[in-house]
């Protein structure tokens, strides 16, 4: 897999998402990277909240939850986590869109997500 260039939304270099165990990112690199094998477009950088959470399990995608079988702590309010932009564009429509940083948010949100809905919601 050949990840696409690091740009961010701003077109500036992509920064850290989040370094923290478990390591966020479709390659699992701390980053928002992607590539054209990252279906879910795993590329908006949210700052995870008690409301998003619920509303994620509630979709069927229980991100709170510790998987240790995967090596997965689980997500609490205030960590953050590269995001599927539909599912982020799904959150902003429901009223319950977590926060962004936008500077290491992937440019390729930017495909399914506005950037006036991200900087809305910049953190």
């Amino acid at each position: 897999m050949e990840k696409d260039a690091s740009i961010n939304v701003l077109g500036d270099t992509l920064t850290p998402c989040s370094v923290r165990d478990p390591v966020t990112g479709f390659f699992r690199d701390g980053h928002c990277n992607t590539c054209a094998e990252d279906r879910g477009s795993h590329t908006v950088c949210a700052v995870m909240t008690a409301e998003f959470l619920a509303f994620s399990k509630y979709l069927g995608n229980d991100l709170s939850t510790p998987r240790p079988e995967f090596g997965f702590a689980g997500l609490r309010p205030g960590d953050q986590w590269c995001l599927c932009a539909a599912r982020f564009v799904q959150a902003y429509e429901e009223g319950c869109a977590p926060r962004v940083h936008l500077a290491a948010t992937h440019q390729r949100a930017l495909d399914i997500v506005p950037l006036a809905m991200l900087r809305a919601n910049a953190s």
